[in-house]
């Protein structure tokens, strides 16, 4: 009966290994890194209502929210790479342009429409590959999926520019040290301004002024605008949100693709704030005046079979009389989603929660201090491997006492060992009465069966904080360790099943173990040897089965993580060996006597 359930129990395990194996490989992005506004052949997003680039007039809008001017987007699914990059080029080449220039960042304004649509990031690529493609963030209009953002006005009872007007440039290249100052003029006198200027990093300020030169008061909305056109693949992970979000009143906001797909318009008012479409590094985020009042949008379209998103927000009305003149700032985020930058962001420029761009989980007060305490080693060690070794080092210090007080009780359980042995051997066949007396034996000895759960307990919040730092933040992207371990937040490349890449052969997902993944089974093993085997044989035997089921789970884990609990095992077996050894605990099972 034994052998039956001992089968029916591997059976069980087996299934669900299986199907953890199955639903972890669904749930990870595809092997093309993360780029904004990819190439994929999946529908992607952009804008709301707005006025056809085909119809030439100037546009005037009515000063409600709905009406943030733009364009439509007419963009067929273009799928081959030559044809996108194609496409790319002849939407580069159809405007007139002034270039952006700086160490992170490099791309272009398109002065039609004026709007900042082509961003790449000099410092992040595709792949880990050296040769690979830096990380394109903003696509032009024109292009197979554009991403933009523009910012303008609308008003009731002047003519604005619009998505088809040509600014005039006082400088050909934006730097920063060189800002740019882009005119228009309307035919009543009214000129419109923006003065555009970048910083070191991944922020644009927009300064937007109106000088009213005219003989009637205008009255004008400043707007801020994202637009996407498709709908990104993203990593549709349940600890990561990837999609539109905001801050209102201090309060974050997130909104899935499916869920704008479904309710296609999210309006709120907020006093300050930012909104913004994230990715899984990535951010594009709009920064009105944080004493502004503003009403947002989130919305989303189906253009030509594709979804075109749009993120905006119309600040108050700005009544300008003849010879006065009004001005509203705004930032533009579109970068890098690194920590420290963003919270610098955050305390230097007041922007409300700006810290939250980070998706840093339910466990946040343990997922901020690892990172940066991951980051600060990582400064004088040189490696984010080796920080992690050190930080499991320090977490296990912190948990000595408690690991200390565990392994001493299971020592003592160790030693009661062949009294329960010989307790079941003479009640085998009253399982009421050997409970009796195995409970009378704990209460006699003062031993605590429980006491080795306890150093567990409080190393799980510790390790779904780690393992969400490993997972969301760009710092651990591409980040090597040491042989081959290239990437520490992707999973463990090397496996025996293909002789270690002598094979020219890609072994099924089940089977795709890595040497660390086994060295961890191993240390759990090694672990389990030295605990006190469970008082049903049974029990037993499904224990020693774990370390298996274990390895294959967290086969696909990103390796970071995986190194993690490996030298925490390890830690632990040296720890509780040497406190079992001053108990005079024997090591290993004891032999029936």
């Amino acid at each position: 009966m034994d052998q039956k359930n001992l089968l029916l129990a591997i059976i069980l395990s087996a299934i669900i290994m299986v199907g953890f194996q199955w639903y972890n490989a669904s749930q990870r992005p595809p092997k093309v890194e993360e780029t904004i506004a990819q190439k994929s052949n999946t529908n992607l997003p952009s804008l709301p209502k707005s006025p056809d680039p085909a119809n030439k007039q100037n546009v005037i809008g009515t000063p409600s929210s709905s009406n943030v001017p733009g364009m439509s987007v007419p963009i067929p699914g273009i799928n081959s790479v030559t044809a996108e990059a194609e496409a790319l080029k002849k939407a580069l080449t159809a405007t007139p342009r002034l270039k952006i220039e700086s160490k992170r960042v490099t791309g272009s304004i398109s002065l039609v429409g004026a709007r900042i649509d082509d961003l790449t990031l000099t410092n992040y690529r595709e792949t880990i590959q050296p040769e690979s493609k830096n990380i394109s963030l903003l696509l032009p209009y024109g292009s197979t999926k554009p991403y933009y953002a523009d910012f303008g006005w609308v008003s009731g009872d002047t003519q604005v520019p619009n998505a088809n007007t040509v600014w005039k440039s006082d400088n050909q290249t934006l730097t920063p040290r060189t800002p740019v100052k882009l005119t228009w003029q309307n035919p009543d006198g009214v000129k419109f301004i923006q003065e555009i200027s970048l910083d070191a990093n991944f922020m644009f300020t927009i300064n937007q002024r109106v000088e009213n030169n005219g003989t009637k008061s205008a009255t004008v909305y400043p707007f801020g605008r994202l637009s996407r056109t498709g709908t990104p693949e993203i990593t549709d992970f349940y600890i990561l949100h990837e999609g539109m979000l905001g801050i209102f009143d201090d309060v974050l906001k997130e909104i899935d693709y499916d869920e704008i797909q479904e309710d296609k318009l999210i309006q709120k008012k907020s006093k300050g704030g930012w909104i913004g479409i994230t990715d899984k590094y990535w951010l594009t985020a709009l920064i009105p005046d944080q004493n502004s009042n503003i009403d947002t949008r989130f919305s989303d379209q189906i253009q030509k079979g594709m979804d075109n998103y749009q993120v905006d927000f119309r600040s108050d009305a700005q009544i300008i009389s003849p010879g006065t003149a009004a001005q509203a700032n705004s930032k533009l985020f579109a970068g890098a989603k690194e920590a420290q930058l963003i919270l610098d962001y955050r305390d230097q420029l007041n922007i409300s929660r700006f810290d939250l761009a980070i998706d840093w989980g339910w466990f946040e007060f343990l997922t901020k201090p690892i990172f940066f305490a991951l980051v600060y080693f990582t400064n004088y060690l040189g490696n984010m491997g080796l920080s992690i070794l050190l930080l499991t080092i320090l977490i296990k210090l912190a948990f000595f006492p408690l690991a200390n007080k565990s392994y001493r009780a299971m020592g003592k359980m160790k030693l009661l060992q062949p009294q329960m042995v010989k307790i079941r051997e003479r009640f085998k066949d009253d399982k009421a009465k050997m409970n009796q007396e195995v409970m009378q034996l704990y209460k006699r000895e003062k031993a605590n069966p429980a006491a080795g759960c306890l150093p567990i307990l409080p190393q799980i919040p510790v390790f779904f904080a780690l393992y969400k730092v490993v997972f969301v933040t760009i710092e651990l992207r591409h980040a090597p360790f040491y042989g081959w371990i290239k990437d520490l937040s992707a999973a463990d490349p090397m496996t025996p099943f293909n002789l270690f890449g002598l094979i020219n052969w890609t072994p099924p997902e089940i089977m795709a173990i890595g040497i660390w993944p086994i060295i961890m089974g191993v240390t759990m093993y090694i672990q389990q040897k030295l605990n006190p085997p469970p008082p049903d044989p049974m029990q037993a035997k499904i224990f020693m089965f774990l370390p298996i089921m274990f390895t294959f789970m967290l086969a696909r884990f990103p390796a970071g993580l995986v190194i993690y609990w490996a030298w925490n095992n390890a830690l632990s077996v040296l720890q509780q060996y040497i406190i079992m050894r001053k108990a005079g605990a024997p090591i290993g099972n004891p032999k029936k006597s």
